[in-house]
C-alpha cells in the first residue's frame, strides 16, 4: 500500500499553485471593469457605479456601467449594424405611430372636462342663482369649494368676494351669476401664469426636462405622453430612463418611445446609479443634436431625505453639461391637499417649474390647480384626464373654467 505521508507535500504544492493562479485570474477580471467617464468634475458623494452582470461579454457590457447608447447614423448597405439602444423584441413587436394633433387633445380634453366636472359648476350655480341667498346659502358655497379641493384661504376670498358682487348686482338670473363666476374662478386659476414648456435648443444644446414625483402618480407614462405631444410638434426627442429601481421601468419607457420613434438611453444593470444614465443621456443628446432630452426618474417619498437628496444629485451631474430648462412635478389630482405637501418638499430639493397634474377625471378634484398656483407659485403646465397615449394637454386656464362651469 502507497504510503500517504510521502504523498502529503506534494498536495501542498499543488494546493497552493492552484491558488495562486486564481488569484492573478481574479485580478485580471476586476482590472478589466470600466467606470462611467465624466466631461467634468464628479461630486464627492458621487456612488461608484453598479458592476457588469457576470456572464456578458464586454460587448455587452459597453459602455460602462451598462448604460445604453443612441442608434448611430445609418449605415451603407452590407456594413453591420450598430448595436441600438433598444431591444430589438420591443422595435419589432411596437409599430411606430403618429401622435394626435396637440389642438385636437385640447378639445377632446375639454369636453371630458365638461363631463366629469359639471357637478361642481351645477352646484355653484344652482347656489348662487337661488331667491334668497344667505348664511347657510353662502355656508354651502363654501364647502362646494372646499371639496373640490381649492384650498381654505382661496375659497374663503372666493366667497367673500361672490359675496359682496352679488350684493352690488342685485340680480339671480343664471346669465349674470354665471358671468360673474367664471370672472372670478379666471382670477383664481390666473391666466397670466407663464404655462409654456421650455423645450427648445439653446447655445448649441438640446433643452432638458427633468419629470419628478411620488411613487405611482404616472411619471413614465407622462413622459411617454409628453414625448408624443413633442413629436406632434416636429421636436427631434431623446428619452433617458433614470429611474432603475422600479422593476422593468426602464423598458416601459423605451416602449413609449419606440412607438413614436423616440430613442431611449438606459441601464442594463439592475440597481445602477441613476445620475450615471441621466448623465448619459444628456451627452448623447448633445452629440446628436436633438431638440428635447427628457429624464425619467424613480419615485420616491417625499419624506425620505436620502431619496431626495439622491435626486438633488441627479439634477447636479446633469448640469455638469448642460441646464435642465424644466423640472417638471407630476402629481395625481385624486391625491388632493396631500399633493400640496408633495410640490413643497420637491420645490425645496430641485426648484420645480411646472405642475403635470394626471387623472383631473374626478367629479371634485380640479380645484387642486388653484391651490398649488395660489401657494407654491407654480403654474400647472400639463394636465391628463384619461389612459389614452395622446390624454395630455397643454392646460388653458380660462378652457379650464369654461369646462367645469358648461
Amino acid at each position: 500500500m502507497t504510503d500517504l505521508s510521502a504523498l502529503l507535500p506534494v498536495i501542498i504544492i499543488v494546493a497552493i499553485v492552484i491558488l495562486v493562479v486564481a488569484g492573478v485570474v481574479i485580478g485580471l477580471v476586476s482590472g478589466r471593469r470600466k467606470k462611467i467617464t465624466y466631461t467634468g468634475p464628479r461630486d464627492a458623494n458621487d456612488q461608484v457605479v453598479a458592476p457588469p452582470r457576470p456572464g456578458t461579454s464586454e460587448a455587452d457590457q459597453a459602455p460602462p456601467g451598462g448604460v445604453g447608447t443612441l442608434p448611430a447614423p445609418a449605415e451603407p448597405a452590407g456594413e453591420a449594424p450598430t448595436e441600438d439602444v433598444l431591444d430589438e423584441a420591443v422595435v419589432e413587436r411596437v409599430p411606430t405611430e403618429t401622435p394626435a394633433p396637440v389642438a385636437g387633445r385640447l378639445q377632446r380634453l375639454r369636453e371630458r372636462l365638461v363631463k366629469s366636472n359639471s357637478l361642481f359648476g351645477k352646484g355653484l350655480l344652482a347656489l348662487l342663482s337661488s331667491d334668497s341667498i344667505d348664511e347657510n346659502v353662502w355656508d354651502e358655497v363654501e364647502e362646494t369649494l372646499l371639496l373640490a379641493d381649492i384650498g381654505t384661504e382661496p375659497s374663503l376670498e372666493l366667497v367673500d368676494t361672490l359675496r359682496d358682487r352679488v350684493k352690488v348686482m342685485g340680480t339671480r338670473s343664471p346669465e349674470d351669476v354665471k358671468a360673474m363666476l367664471r370672472e372670478e374662478l379666471v382670477k383664481l386659476v390666473d391666466p397670466s401664469m407663464d404655462r409654456s414648456l421650455k423645450v427648445s435648443r439653446a447655445d448649441g444644446k438640446p433643452a432638458v426636462v427633468l419629470v419628478v414625483g411620488v411613487n405611482g402618480v404616472g411619471k413614465t407614462t407622462t413622459v411617454g405622453k409628453l414625448a408624443r405631444v413633442l413629436v406632434a410638434e416636429d421636436k427631434d426627442v431623446l428619452l433617458g430612463a433614470a429611474d432603475t429601481f422600479r422593476a422593468a421601468a426602464a423598458q416601459q419607457l423605451a416602449t413609449w418611445g419606440a412607438r413614436v420613434g423616440v430613442p431611449t438611453v438606459k441601464s442594463d444593470v439592475d440597481g445602477a446609479d441613476p445620475a450615471s444614465v441621466a448623465f448619459e443621456a444628456v451627452k448623447a443628446g448633445i452629440e446628436q443634436e436633438v431638440d428635447v432630452v427628457m429624464v425619467d426618474t424613480a419615485g420616491r417619498l417625499q419624506n425620505k431625505v436620502g431619496l431626495m437628496d439622491e435626486l438633488g444629485k441627479v439634477k447636479r451631474v446633469i448640469e455638469k453639461q448642460a441646464e435642465v430648462d424644466e423640472v417638471l412635478l407630476v402629481l395625481d389630482a385624486t391625491t388632493g391637499q396631500n399633493g400640496l405637501n408633495q410640490a413643497k418638499v420637491f420645490g425645496e430639493v430641485v426648484d420645480i417649474t411646472g405642475i403635470v397634474l394626471t387623472k383631473l377625471d374626478g367629479t371634485a378634484k380640479g380645484g387642486i390647480v388653484v391651490a398649488i398656483q395660489k401657494q407654491l407659485g407654480v403654474p400647472v403646465k400639463l394636465v391628463g384626464l384619461g389612459e389614452g397615449p395622446d390624454d395630455l394637454a397643454p392646460f388653458d386656464a380660462e378652457g379650464f373654467v369654461d369646462a367645469i362651469l358648461a
